[in-house]
């Protein structure tokens, strides 16, 4: 039963021009000015979901975007002021990417921002597909080596499970040796204790499904890692194949009471208007901006070498026969539609994944103005939420 509405930020600020005519994303740069205005976004945003009853707030961790499409570097630092000028909602690390952080500043870090929130962050954990920002921190992405990005995030999560969840540990692996083997005080340093360590253990953690490969699954249920699927990290609509193989794998790790979308976050963008028509016009140009956006990175694996291309000139790219958005409404990746028609497609998701608690609403796709965030947002919670029992975060 769903009883948990967030959505799913990844941070742009006012792009000006939309759609597949206008600007091309390697055309944009904005002063630091406007960059700087991603916050103050941030803020109207929150205490709106605040008041409304909203579970959660998710934002993603990125850097040196100065084309404005993701702009906020720091997610632990901006909650723990979000959660002093809020009350209840809580917020997602949607992802700290884990090979830009020396593993134990990252579990320091989280540890800080759960105790000074009482508990109000939750986090979650990511590879990092960005070349421009994971590999000018001196890691490969994976776009540069995938299995080096993988060997690395891998011994990362071991040591942060292993920092949060032991008073005192040692670790020894290809990259890190925890701790070094050192004289410290008139002894040689043999385990290291993590101060402090959160409040809440084991800790509540987060990770995109998106190549949903067996081995990414087993090794998420052997660390207690649950799942999100949907918003920037797939290409359709809810994939059953993938949710019902996360599920058999949970069953097959000894989890107990697992029901279908068990321990799993479902993103599915929502556009509220007057009716079905209505809503896919206004939201069109946004699904465009995040095709311009992410098709390049590899999020729409569909997409022919020449789309790709297209996608870069505003020229070219309306008539290059890319989805619409009616393509990917009929997918099932948008829901576009009257209050009720939204509800009774999310009920419709409810009965189809009876263990499903959570989902990332709304339209916060790429480009989408603050006041159209602000408004879906408003009507979601005012119109479709008091039709589901939402729980009150805790």
């Amino acid at each position: 039963m769903i009883t948990k509405f967030g959505t799913l930020y990844a941070g742009h600020v006012d792009l000006g021009d939309l759609g597949l005519g206008a600007t091309a994303v390697n055309d944009r740069r904005f002063d630091n000015d406007h960059l700087m205005t991603i916050f103050d976004r941030v803020e109207q945003i929150v205490k709106v979901m605040d008041d409304l009853g909203y579970h959660s707030f998710w934002a993603a961790e990125h850097h040196f975007q100065h084309e404005g499409n993701e702009t906020i570097p720091n997610l632990l630092l901006l909650y723990v002021h979000l959660a002093n000028i809020t009350k209840q909602l809580k917020f997602g690390c949607g992802f700290n990417i884990n090979p830009m952080w020396h593993p134990l500043r990252l579990a320091e870090d989280y540890a800080t921002a759960d105790i000074l929130t009482k508990g109000r962050v939750i986090f979650g954990v990511g590879r990092g597909y960005h070349s421009r920002e994971v590999d000018t921190f001196g890691v490969p992405s994976t776009a540069s080596d995938n299995d080096a990005n993988r060997e690395m995030f891998e011994e990362q999560i071991e040591i942060i499970m292993k920092a949060f969840n032991e008073e005192s540990f040692s670790y020894q692996g290809k990259h890190y040796t925890l701790p070094p083997e050192v004289p410290y005080r008139g002894y040689t340093l043999k385990e290291i204790t993590l101060v402090p360590r959160p409040m809440r253990l084991p800790v509540e953690t987060w990770q995109p499904m998106v190549s949903a490969s067996q081995r990414a699954m087993d090794f998420m249920a052997k660390h207690n890692i649950q799942a999100i699927i949907g918003g920037g990290a797939v290409t359709g609509g809810p994939a059953d194949d993938v949710i019902e193989r996360w599920t058999e794998t949970l069953v097959d790790h000894g989890y107990s009471d697992i029901q279908l979308g068990s321990r799993l976050v479902l993103g599915l963008p929502t556009f509220i208007a007057e009716n079905e028509k209505e809503a896919m016009d206004q939201a069109r140009k946004y699904l465009e901006e995040d095709m311009k956006m992410f098709a390049p990175l590899g999020f729409f694996r569909s997409f022919t070498p020449e789309m790709l291309e297209a996608l870069g000139d505003p020229k070219r790219a309306p008539s290059a026969g890319l989805p619409t958005m009616e393509d990917t409404v009929a997918a099932g990746a948008w829901v576009c539609g009257t209050a009720e028609h939204v509800t009774e497609h999310i009920m419709e998701i409810q009965e189809k994944y009876p263990g499903l608690e959570y989902m990332h609403v709304g339209c916060s796709r790429q480009g989408t103005p603050l006041d159209v965030m602000i408004e879906q947002l408003e009507r979601f919670g005012k119109e479709v939420m008091p039709k589901f029992k939402v729980a009150t975060p805790a």
